[in-house]
């Protein structure tokens, strides 16, 4: 995140966005629009396809099609993987428009995108790629009768619905997308209707890699009505969603009809702990960057910030220097650390937290005001609160955005005990030089990831998932093809 670019970018205005449905471009039945708008100077980049209960329908029956008759299901792996490395060469040379529509569609900093972000998703494409060619092998058993085997092999479920969220578009999109490639399984995928600018551009890269028609389909559009109809349709038997755990519980309960297959990596408000023989330095810049990287807006940003007592004014003093002096503005300008929140709406929701915490207990002591550049968008202050408690709103709830309570603790059992008092359990993060204690404590805190001595560590190849009402199944990783395939026992008598 420190690299930066060659050139700073120009913004400009998109083409509109349509519907890709059976491998051709298309408009809503009804012809309806609907804008997508520029957090940072809050006009409208483009009008994108606003798709009706009937183009969800259509999008699925092609999927299925595509599935029962096409030849991608039964596709060799090794054929599926050259497709799949050939959508990595694509999203690499196309880094800068996805960097650009990333940057204009809901505010991250375009260096952050291009460094960090794109690696990981042509990266994601590459591991399920390799993993094709072994992974969805089958397996030759005995039995009890010495005349009898069984002949094991891996299936793709059939159709995916991949329902994603808007705070990182392209890779919560490839994460799921990739191992349903792979696995052979056809998608309908379903992005967030503030941010579909680089659905629309995976979408393409997808059919220039050759993905037959039908395989993967897009519908923009509003989540309340597409996304119930892909999760209650019969002809669609897995959902994979990111979002909050409301409405993944929501999904759940609607998918159940049908008995949908499902992955859910839901909500968090995850505990960094930082001990009184960590390294200062570095301590406070992983505190710093896990909550505000991304103005906040990651599932598993670092919103409960926990420091033992001895260093903790300090904690508190150098945090909140870092936090005033964090530089907001346009995600295209080679320095800005911050940009806008994503949307107008979660604007308004993050402001009713800030002004939560000055009304609790809690201190403030960084931020906790708006900012406009130039005039406009919508920017909040990197805003920390100092002497919080577990149980304020502002340490309970998640406020996905760029807020920060600081606890104070003592020892290690009421590090553990305030960490695991949350109904989440995305991920932790445990700050000491005592890499003892940090692999002891890391068996005990319940979370799906535990980052020591860091945080905001990725890689294709690491599961990634939630313990808890932050979801369940993982994303990434070889266990990630597990949720994508099912297993056929075939009994042989060979006598």
């Amino acid at each position: 995140m420190n690299q930066e670019p060659t050139r700073m970018p120009q913004r400009k205005r998109l083409a509109s966005g349509q519907l890709l449905i059976d491998g051709k471009w298309r408009n809503a039945s009804d012809g309806a629009t609907v804008p997508t708008v520029d957090p940072t100077t809050e006009e409208t980049i483009t009008e994108v396809a606003k798709a009706t209960l009937e183009d969800a329908e259509s999008a699925v029956a092609s999927a299925r099609r595509a599935f029962e008759a096409g030849d991608w299901s039964r596709l060799h792996h090794e054929a599926r993987a050259k497709i799949l490395f050939r959508v990595a060469d694509l999203l690499d040379e196309r880094a800068e428009d996805f960097a650009l529509r990333e940057a204009m569609d809901m505010g991250m900093p375009y260096r952050d995108f291009l460094d960090v972000i794109m690696p990981h998703c042509s990266g994601l494409f590459r591991l399920f790629g390799g993993l094709a060619m072994h992974a969805m092998d089958g397996a030759y058993r005995a039995t009890y009768e010495p005349h009898t085997r069984i002949l094991t092999r891996r299936e793709p479920l059939g159709v995916v619905a991949a329902i994603t969220p808007f705070n990182f578009p392209l890779a919560l999109t490839c994460s799921k997308v990739a191992p349903a490639l792979a696995a052979g399984n056809t998608i309908v995928h379903k992005p967030a209707s503030d941010t579909p600018l680089t659905a629309l551009a995976l979408a393409q890269v997808i059919l220039d890699a050759g993905v037959p028609d039908g395989v993967y389909n897009l519908v923009t559009g509003p989540g309340g009505t597409l996304g119930d109809a892909l999760v209650r349709h019969p002809l669609v038997d897995k959902i994979a969603f990111t979002g909050s755990t409301a409405v993944g519980q929501n999904i759940i309960r609607n998918g159940a009809a049908t008995l949908k297959h499902t992955t859910m990596e839901l909500g968090g408000k995850s505990p960094n702990i930082i001990f009184a023989d960590a390294d200062l330095d570095a301590a406070v810049q992983a505190a710093f960057w896990g909550i505000f990287w991304n103005k906040g807006e990651v599932c598993v940003a670092g919103s409960r910030l926990l420091v033992e007592r001895p260093i903790y004014d300090e904690v508190v003093e150098r945090l909140a220097a870092l936090a005033n002096a964090a530089v907001l503005g346009d995600p295209l300008d080679p320095r800005t650390q911050m940009g806008p929140l994503a949307s107008k709406a979660e604007f308004d929701k993050v402001r009713q937290y800030v002004e939560s915490g000055k009304a609790s207990s809690a201190r403030l002591v960084a931020g906790g005001d708006v900012r406009k550049i130039d005039g406009r968008g919508l920017f909040i202050e990197p805003t920390v609160f100092a002497d919080a408690t577990n149980e304020l709103k502002i340490s309970r709830d998640e406020i996905f955005g760029p807020v920060l309570p600081i606890i104070p603790f003592d020892g290690d059992e009421e590090a553990v005990r305030i960490a695991n008092d949350t109904p989440y359990g995305l991920a932790a993060g445990i700050q000491t030089r005592d890499l003892s204690r940090a692999l002891r404590l890391a068996d005990r805190i319940a979370a799906g990831t535990v980052w020591i001595n860091t945080w905001h560590k990725y890689h294709p190849n690491g599961p990634f998932g939630g313990y808890k009402m932050s979801g369940y199944g993982r994303e990434q990783g070889a266990e990630a093809l597990e949720s994508y395939t099912q297993y056929k026992s075939i009994w042989a008598n060979i006598a």
